[in-house]
């Protein structure tokens, strides 16, 4: 007895990934630490002390990389912040590169 073996060959699936964006915090001379370390915890989800590091790294270097998403989740991120930084006066800039 035979057995047909092609019924248990599975079609090769292709899976592509969208593309990745990173959210950079430039740094400014008027937005506080405070609220940046806010905006890193609440809008990142970032640990205080990982957002402290990153608070201090964007003092010190100009800017860093508080995330990585799809165009999508980035673009909503920014908006976010943008508004929380609005409400309170702040200047604060972002922007998204393709990672």
């Amino acid at each position: 007895m035979e057995t047909d073996n092609s019924s248990l060959v599975k079609d090769r699936i292709d899976v592509t990934y969208p593309d990745t964006y990173q959210v950079l915090m430039l740094n400014d001379d008027f937005t506080t630490m405070e609220f940046v370390v806010l905006v890193l915890t609440r809008v990142f989800r970032h640990s205080a002390p990982r957002a402290e590091q990153l608070m201090l790294q964007i003092h010190q270097q100009g800017q860093a990389v508080v995330g990585q998403y799809t165009l999508d989740i980035a673009q909503t991120k920014v908006s976010k912040v943008m508004r929380m930084a609005k409400d309170e006066g702040y200047p604060l800039r972002l922007k998204i590169e393709k990672a």
